[in-house]
């Protein structure tokens, strides 16, 4: 059943009777009752104003009873309502957060809602008592719940991984290595892919995890110098380091490496934890950098994606 709506924002009394048809009236979400709804709260607001006015004024003069007290209160509370219909802003403030039609855009060009809460701030005018037309603050934009999750990566941190993602995900179907631990070894060893081993003509060696060319690696080989720790201390040499014909084929060696050969065993049994595995590779030897696993670890966990 309909409620009739026509004088609904004139109803700004006080009595229960009159309160209870703006409440049904608001429930049919039509926007006469959600304004008059505004309005009616304006008044009451108003109302209380003007009584803790008069209740902080002295009123025990000769004229002051009972009687007059009534009529004060009665009288005040038609102020309210004055002012409520001439609106002081809380009305209009009112309205529009509880106006449907105003709150939420149309729907996109599936059907769906075009406003998002945790993206985009929602500006209310506000009408002060003077009459100027006011904007208050945008509400907040919430950081995207996916961005606590996933926080940016720097452009680099996203290169290296936007090009080497694809390998290291097919040597890790292969090993069981997690992906994100590969890329991790590979961005600390080439300095996020700006220190490669290169080739005396120029070329890439395409080793990313700085795996040396011993006496049973048949492959390509490149010279180049590198840092080496003994006792604590750095020094510089000349090694000799296995070379490749792809990022790809390098992913698979190292895969290789870590998952057959006996020494990386307790690594293997630790691909599951970052840290386990930065130190599973200390312990075995791969590097001498008495800091590598630290540095690998909070490579892992910081700075790539899962």
């Amino acid at each position: 059943m309909s409620i009739n709506q026509t004088n609904l924002s004139d109803q700004l009394a006080f009595d229960a009777s009159k309160a209870s048809k703006l409440q049904q009236g608001a429930r049919q979400n039509s926007p006469e009752a959600i304004r008059a709804s505004a309005k009616q709260f304006e008044a009451l607001f108003m109302n209380m104003i003007m009584k803790s006015m008069r209740d902080a004024t002295p009123q025990d003069g000769m004229l002051d009873n009972s009687e007059t007290k009534t009529y004060t209160a009665m009288m005040d509370q038609k102020i309210s309502e004055n002012l409520a219909k001439r609106g002081v802003g809380l009305a209009d403030v009112l309205f529009k957060q509880l106006s449907v039609k105003d709150a939420i855009p149309p729907a996109g060009p599936l059907g769906e809602s075009t406003f998002d809460p945790l993206l985009k701030p929602l500006p209310i005018p506000l009408k002060n008592t003077f009459g100027v037309h006011n904007a208050l603050p945008a509400i907040p934009a919430m950081a995207n719940p996916v961005d606590k999750v996933f926080p940016a990566r720097p452009a680099h941190v996203k290169a290296f991984q936007d090009k080497l993602g694809a390998h290291a995900e097919e040597a890790s179907r292969a090993t069981g290595i997690p992906a994100k631990f590969m890329l991790g070894q590979a961005a600390l060893e080439t300095g996020w892919g700006k220190k490669e081993i290169i080739a005396a003509d120029g070329s890439s060696a395409h080793n990313l995890f700085g795996i040396k060319a011993g006496a049973n690696w048949s492959g390509r080989v490149v010279e180049a110098r590198t840092t080496e720790y003994v006792n604590g201390v750095p020094h510089s040499r000349l090694e000799k380091f296995r070379a490749y014909d792809s990022y790809a084929d390098a992913f698979k060696d190292y895969g290789s490496l870590i998952k057959n050969n006996p020494r990386y065993q307790n690594v293997m049994a630790n691909a599951h934890d970052a840290t386990g595995f930065a130190e599973g590779l200390q312990r075995a030897g791969y590097a001498t950098d008495p800091h590598y696993a630290a540095k690998l670890a909070s490579i892992i966990k910081h700075s790539l994606l899962a």
